[in-house]
């Protein structure tokens, strides 16, 4: 078992730079695969990012690609930096795991993760 909790949204300027954190509990962190997803006011949940085991492997919805990137480190925590972000990306953002290893088939949506988080809410002023 994991239990997620989310951390470092608000309310930013359009351009900013904020970095969200994801804390985890449980024995096992490193055994997890990590992604976070986000949903805007009135759509459906959507990926944004996922990283491996290692910390090796990630990958990236191609409308955050080369602005934000995911990391984790031994502590048990994840990380999202987020780079000139846009107002259109104002959305509760949340955190999630996988005990399975990282695949790109399964990890780009919600279903292929067990764990989440309460969501932290980042809004962008444009």
């Amino acid at each position: 078992q994991v239990q997620l909790v989310e951390s470092g949204g608000g309310l930013v300027q359009a351009g900013g730079s904020p970095r969200l954190s994801c804390a985890a509990s449980g024995r096992t962190f490193s055994m997890y695969t990590m992604g976070w997803f986000r949903q805007a006011p009135g759509k459906e949940r959507e990926f944004v990012a996922a990283i491996s085991w290692s910390g090796g492997r990630t990958f990236y919805a191609d409308s955050v690609k080369g602005r934000f990137t995911i990391s984790r480190d031994n502590a048990k925590n994840t990380y999202l930096q987020m780079n000139s972000l846009k107002s259109e990306e104002t959305a509760v953002y949340y955190c999630a795991a996988s005990r399975d290893q990282l695949n790109l088939h399964v990890h780009g949506w919600g279903s292929g993760y067990g764990y989440w988080g309460q969501g932290t809410q980042v809004t962008v002023a444009s």
